[in-house]
């Protein structure tokens, strides 16, 4: 019973999440609409984003330290009641304040939704089971953007734009209903943690998951590899596909439902493998860092418009980055105690975000220039444009890539130093450092 049972909140969980995916990523779709709707420039259709995220990103660590007090039950139903109240507002507005407001509203429900789902997984199965079950918690809630870019693109350019994000409310209010009626913080008969922490005792807690330098490794990991596919799902991809690179509709939507169908592939994947090799995981998203730049690269130093091939070889590549955003979880999970679990995993869940608002504003800003410069032929979103404009990946991948590098040195001699089998090099290092400091507190024979 207690096992069917946990299926049961896995499966809600999941559904949950889903259902923010496509709230979070529906603006995406209706990014040339909207300009046309708010009469709106680049830089201000992506500051709809930029402060969605940016509400999404700055509520991390308050929504992590609020699902270890309160449970994930409350966080997730009340993160749907925002979201649904963000697309309602969004559906009436006509102006730029307007719709900012409401996707300020997505955003902060957005932000109650995905730790607190997480936290839900160690707490209802076994620890084998975690990082398998992580992964395709994350990969399966992205077939809520298949329904932003499908159902929700065919429902706009058919009836409208009131119909489309009134469509995307009632999702939300479906999965109030749901939650409160079926959903369950865990097993019956587990004693409750968190509740009751005071204040000194969050701001320990706090303070403790950002000390341990594993915490730290799995933000940077999320920085680097998720932020690539976010700017390209959630603002700049559609615009790129459909004015830039001259695609139809239809061949942008095929393409970004191989974005999906990728990730969720290569999702449990990446859960076997950062369970058989715990120790390679930081070198996996390092290999990830380094195929989306070769990917990017690729695109934008062609000549002219890409193949389509090469075209769906950048998706899939960015895809991949979604599963490999998730081994930074898997570092907060396995280096932080279980009471400490929803507020190292908003830690972590800070990093992808943030690179995604900076890349999105930055892009947005370096078109708008571009434009009013003449760059551009007249053409906002053209090839051109959007080839130097898309080069702003190269920088935060590098300096995402680089701080992976200093927080696993430091990650590494802390496991050797406890004892943890390490590579050789590693090992000895560590035993070096050891040895250097014995020498110096050791006192002197003179």
């Amino acid at each position: 019973m207690t096992a069917s049972r946990a299926w049961l909140i896995w499966t809600i969980g999941i559904f949950s999440y889903l259902v923010a995916v496509s709230q979070r990523t529906s603006f995406g779709v209706v990014g040339i609409e909207a300009t046309e709707r708010f009469h709106a420039s680049a830089s201000a259709i992506s500051f709809f984003t930029v402060l969605q995220l940016l509400v999404y990103a700055g509520l991390q660590i308050p929504v992590g330290v609020l699902v270890d007090r309160f449970g994930s039950r409350t966080m997730i139903a009340g993160g749907a009641v925002l979201m649904g109240l963000g697309q309602l507002q969004l559906a009436f507005a006509v102006s730029i304040p307007g719709g900012v407001l409401g996707r300020v509203l997505v955003g902060a429900g957005d932000a109650m939704t995905f730790i607190a789902v997480i936290r839900l997984i160690p707490l209802w199965f076994a620890p084998a089971r975690v990082p398998l079950l992580t992964q395709l918690t994350g990969m399966s809630g992205q077939l809520g953007q298949l329904f932003s870019v499908l159902p929700f693109a065919l429902i706009l350019h058919n009836a409208g734009w009131t119909p489309a994000f009134l469509t995307m409310a009632g999702l939300s209010g479906v999965a109030v209903v749901v939650v409160l009626l079926l959903l369950q913080d865990q097993p019956p008969g587990t004693p409750a943690s968190g509740t009751g922490q005071g204040l000194r005792a969050t701001g320990i807690s706090l303070s403790r998951a950002w000390r341990q330098p594993g915490t730290r490794l799995g933000l940077w990991s999320h920085f680097t590899v998720q932020f690539s596919g976010t700017v390209f799902a959630m603002t700049w991809g559609y615009p790129f596909l459909i004015s830039a690179q001259g695609l139809d509709a239809g061949t942008v939507s095929a393409l970004m439902a191989l974005y999906v169908a990728a990730g969720i592939a290569a999702g449990p994947l990446m859960g076997r493998f950062v369970s058989r090799h715990p120790l390679r995981r930081s070198t996996m998203v390092l290999l990830i860092a380094g195929a989306t730049a070769a990917a990017w690269g690729a695109i934008l130093l062609n000549s002219g418009r890409s193949p389509v091939w090469l075209l769906a070889g950048l998706v899939v590549v960015l895809a991949i980055g979604g599963p490999g955003s998730m081994i930074g979880f898997d570092f907060a999970r396995t280096f932080n105690p279980a009471h400490r679990i929803g507020t190292a995993t908003g830690i972590v869940n800070v990093g992808g975000f943030i690179a995604a608002l900076v890349a999105i504003f930055l892009i947005g800003l370096v078109l708008d220039v571009l434009y009013s410069a003449g760059f551009s032929n007249g053409a906002l979103y053209g090839l051109e444009p959007f080839r130097i404009a898309l080069s702003v990946h190269f920088l935060l991948l590098s300096i995402g890539a680089a701080a992976i590098i200093v927080c696993r040195r430091k990650v590494r001699r802390q496991m050797a130093a406890q004892g943890v089998h390490v590579p050789p090099l590693l090992r000895s290092l560590a035993e070096q450092r050891r040895s250097r400091l014995a020498r110096r507190r050791a006192p002197s024979r003179d």
